[in-house]
């Protein structure tokens, strides 16, 4: 391979690459650099002759990254970062520096519990213009920090990464939902609880908490659908007298926009801590040091004002 000479190279490609590889789309990475399609396929044109790599190939619903493009993503991703703190310097000059997204990796029962009000928080940080939320959980959270494919962690307990820091910023338990309208709750006791259907959320969609405290108590339960999104909740419960086992704050913040009804769990659960998660590196990022202090200082509030607690 012939030496390159970096002088001759559009920096601007580092810009459509990482735009690419976040929104695996052409289209999309056009709309977020305000450039159109043709414009975005011309510079991944040049980046694939300059690695002599695909970087991207076409699957049923967008574009997959190559494993070389998983390699170059966290570097590339870190350039741009790094330039964008450049402009920190000037950030009183109006109009030159006008602001960071910022990626929060969380599962979708923090989203739908706390993500309006993070949005709120954000807000105040001028150059913090947006938050864009991910899916991770407590196993994927330290590799997708270290990837850099997220700034930002809440998830249910903490990493052991000694380039990872993570805070606690509250504690949770979990609730119970119905449909009021078709369960009924006269005989709302244990056997009721594991007579009626269930509906597991689970990453894994076999197993849970619930099954581990129902077999301490040599019981069981009848799973009768699993899904992986809290959100699908709703769909699945209403109309039914079947109920769903959740994290409290999740569970409170369903009952807002829907008919769901919360009741506390016949049985008892540990708490488990809510952790705030961050790279090391971090600390030297200025609009992220003042969100992960605006989040430290108000989450545990959030999180217990949507639980209802």
């Amino acid at each position: 391979m012939n030496e390159i000479n970096i002088d001759s190279i559009d920096l601007n490609l580092v810009r459509v690459f990482v735009a690419v590889y976040e929104e695996k789309s052409a289209t999309r990475a056009g709309l977020r650099l305000n450039q159109t399609q043709s414009a975005v396929s011309a510079s991944l044109a040049k980046l694939r002759t300059l690695y002599s790599d695909p970087l991207f190939v076409r699957n049923g619903r967008g574009l997959t990254p190559t494993l070389f493009a998983n390699q170059l993503y966290p570097t590339l991703r870190e350039m741009l970062e790094r330039f964008s703190q450049t402009f920190e310097l000037f950030s009183s000059r109006s109009g030159l520096f006008n602001g960071r997204t910022i990626t929060i990796g969380m599962s979708d029962d923090f989203e739908l519990a706390m993500g309006s009000d993070m949005v709120e928080l954000a807000k105040r940080i001028p150059t913090c213009t947006r938050l864009r939320f991910v899916q991770t959980n407590s196993v994927l959270v330290e590799e997708m920090l270290l990837s850099r494919s997220i700034d930002l962690a809440v998830t249910s307990g903490g990493t052991r990464s000694d380039s990872v820091c993570s805070v606690e910023v509250g504690s949770g338990n979990y609730g119970c939902l119905i449909d009021p309208n078709t369960f009924g709750t006269a005989d709302w006791n244990l056997e009721t609880y594991v007579d009626r259907g269930h509906i597991l959320v689970s990453s894994g969609g076999y197993y849970g908490l619930v099954d581990e405290i129902l077999s301490s108590l040599g019981k069981k339960r009848r799973v009768l659908v699993s899904t992986s999104h809290f959100s699908a909740i709703p769909a699945l419960l209403t109309g039914t007298n079947a109920l769903t086992t959740i994290p409290r704050h999740a569970a409170a913040a369903i009952t807002k926009f829907s008919a769901l009804k919360l009741l506390e769990p016949p049985i008892r659960f540990p708490n488990y801590p809510v952790n705030l998660s961050w790279r090391n590196y971090s600390r030297k990022d200025p609009v992220l040091l003042e969100l992960i202090e605006i989040f430290s200082s108000n989450l545990k509030s959030c999180l217990f004002e949507s639980a209802g607690n």
